[in-house]
């Protein structure tokens, strides 16, 4: 009886002789002698086992497992030999340092191409812009081909090859990559692997009867097996429809976890696994560097449970990245998982995704500036912040999506904060209906049923610049202060850092007015980025202040790496972390003065420069921060 390793090594000839079935001898024997075969076969032998491992928890007893094996290393070898020079370049640069993601002169911007940029030209032309922000890491929202009109802000992807015609061509968007890597900046797209758009060819041919397509979708002849999955899902966009399915227009129902014109892609067919790999090795060789793992929670379904977070789902994401590893090594993987803590951070690893947006952290900087308390904030910090070796946070202050209130209701219980009411309280202060509140957010897929409820808005109307209140740029500053200064990659929603105020117009168009997320989605503000460099501005102030903060991270290698050491400031107003063990990081989430005792600092050196005035700060006696005052000490 063969060896599980013998196994393995039978199988892997196999695949190498499939993956060169077509050529003739001549042909081959040229192949096998290249160095790209070389190399190929090293990556093939290091990675398949755990590719073959996960797919065979997920598809063991499926007899569609060896063909589809077949195919996938097949394709897999096409699309490595077909890789630019470039690219090879940098797969082996980041297989020798794979903490790239995490160095200190990593920042990052996201934007919507069109509402930034106009379309892919314009944003080639934003490229000198974004050096002068200081940015190496640009995603670009949704710009694949998707249905007219709604589409969920182009996460309905009706093509993974075709660009948007509105925004250009795959050639634009290959030569704005180009452009993009020529200016020391990675880019980010979305994979968006859940589902696809009803539009979507493969759509098309599932409903059309066509086998090779058959089971791509979750398509059920009547309610009954809806039913019966409804009764332990959660519903995530209410607004748009009841439960997790949607009626077709030949009555049979088909699952669709957000809108009804996004269809959930079957993962239980193996088949399907394949031709997601092969549309992510066609965005790799484009030379995408990150791909946003969307929604990657709901990708398996099970019968019984919440269909969230299963552990199929992890499997499936670390065979996807394993393909990753034998065809595009320099390719990593970003998670969205907005999900229990518990779970999220689950999705983050070096053999599944290296880094994972935090959206715990990115609710409670907004439920600090409310409570003015740093407790929350402190404990996620403390106990749920560091993450394994080789692996970073995705620190953000907002996205394009919703803030949801994603703490752990036992995490609150231990400061005596009930969950379900302090969740009201958030969403009524952030909507300016509590009295005191400086927000001009507005409410997002509120469900009667559960009393749920999301907040939208920019930065700038959240923070209170929508009310003229004389705190919300120094509150805007303090909050990406903790973006860049608490270990991983930091995240601009582009428009933030101007102090661009949400969409006015939003409900006036027909296809975002049933989606409030389009507030705080506006386009490009001429006049505020004109004042940037006018301090006499809110732009101005708020861009100097994220310039400087982006300046000292870039240029201090105390802000290197993702893990960090809280800091007991005894003052429940003034958050306090350290960075390295050199870097001693307070901000005041006040709008009065606050102190830090003598006694509380007794262990720190007699003074200690801020990086961020520029001043030496005594450290032998009390502390006093002005309101929202940042402080970055250089204490070794």
């Amino acid at each position: 009886m063969l060896t599980q390793t013998q196994q393995v090594d039978l199988t892997l000839q196999h695949l190498k002789n499939y993956a060169l079935a077509a050529l003739t001898p001549k042909q081959r024997e040229t192949v096998e002698k290249s160095a790209d075969w070389k190399k190929f076969g090293e990556r093939l032998a290091a990675h398949f086992p755990k590719l073959m491992y996960e797919l065979d928890n997920v598809y063991g007893s499926n007899e569609a497992l060896l063909p589809m094996l077949e195919q996938l290393i097949s394709n897999a070898w096409q699309s490595y030999s077909a890789r630019a020079k470039d690219l090879k370049k940098t797969d082996a640069a980041r297989e020798e340092n794979p903490d790239w993601i995490l160095s200190n002169k990593q920042v990052g911007g996201v934007c919507y191409v069109d509402l930034f940029a106009g379309d892919l030209q314009g944003l080639k032309a934003k490229i000198p812009y974004f050096q002068e922000l200081g940015l190496t890491y640009l995603h670009l929202m949704p710009l694949f081909k998707c249905p007219e009109g709604k589409s969920d802000g182009g996460y309905a992807v009706s093509s993974y090859r075709e660009v948007n015609p509105a925004l250009g061509t795959i050639d634009d968007l290959r030569d704005v990559i180009e452009a993009l890597h020529k200016a020391g900046i990675s880019a980010v797209v979305d994979f968006i692997f859940n589902h696809t758009s009803n539009e979507h060819e493969w759509a098309k041919e599932c409903v059309s009867g066509n086998p090779l397509f058959d089971n791509f979708y979750y398509i059920f002849p009547d309610r009954w097996m809806p039913d019966q999955y409804d009764r332990t899902l959660r519903e995530i966009f209410p607004d748009q429809h009841l439960g997790g399915f949607s009626q077709l227009e030949d009555g049979r129902w088909v699952w669709t976890t957000f809108n009804s014109f996004q269809w959930d892609l079957n993962y239980s067919n193996p088949w399907v696994f394949n031709a997601m790999a092969g549309e992510m090795m066609f965005l790799a060789n484009l030379g995408v560097d990150i791909l946003r793992m969307d929604a990657v929670a709901f990708i398996w379904k099970q019968m019984g449970t919440s269909c969230e977070s299963l552990p199929q789902a992890h499997a499936l994401i670390r065979a996807f990245n394993a393909v990753m590893r034998i065809a595009a090594p320099a390719v990593f993987f970003k998670s969205e998982a907005i999900v229990h803590p518990d779970e999220v951070v689950q999705y983050i690893g070096q053999d599944e995704c290296q880094i994972g947006y935090n959206p715990l952290q990115m609710a409670l900087l907004w439920n600090t500036l409310a409570t003015r308390e740093v407790n929350l904030l402190q404990q996620a910090l403390t106990y749920r912040h560091n993450l394994p070796e080789h692996t970073a946070w995705v620190n953000y202050v907002r996205s394009h999506d919703d803030i949801g209130w994603t703490f752990a209701d036992e995490d609150a219980a231990q400061f005596g904060i009930h969950g379900y009411d302090h969740r009201q309280f958030l969403n009524r202060f952030f909507v300016n209906r509590f009295d005191g509140s400086f927000a001009q957010g507005v409410p997002f897929q509120y469900n009667p049923a559960t009393g749920d409820c999301r907040v939208c808005g920019t930065a700038a109307a959240l923070a209170g610049l929508a009310q003229g209140d004389p705190f919300a740029v120094d509150r805007i500053k303090l909050l990406y202060s903790i973006a860049f200064s608490t270990g991983g990659l930091p995240l601009i929603y582009l428009g933030d850092e101007v102090g661009t105020l949400n969409d006015s117009e939003w409900e006036n168009d027909s296809n975002k007015s049933d989606d409030s997320r389009w507030a705080h989605r506006p386009k490009f503000d001429e006049e505020l980025y004109a004042q940037r460099h006018d301090a006499s501005t809110n732009a101005g102030k708020i861009y100097q202040g994220l310039r400087h903060m982006i300046e000292i991270r870039q240029t201090n290698p105390r802000f290197d790496g993702g893990r960090l050491t809280t800091f007991n400031t005894n003052n429940k107003h003034i958050i306090g972390y350290l960075r390295n063990n050199a870097l001693l990081a307070f901000g005041n989430f006040s709008e009065f003065p606050q102190t830090i005792s003598t006694a509380t600092l007794q262990a720190m050196p007699a003074k200690a420069k801020d990086l961020i005035s520029g001043e030496t700060v005594a450290l032998n006696q009390d502390v006093v921060l002005q309101p929202y005052q940042v402080m970055w000490l250089e204490i070794a």
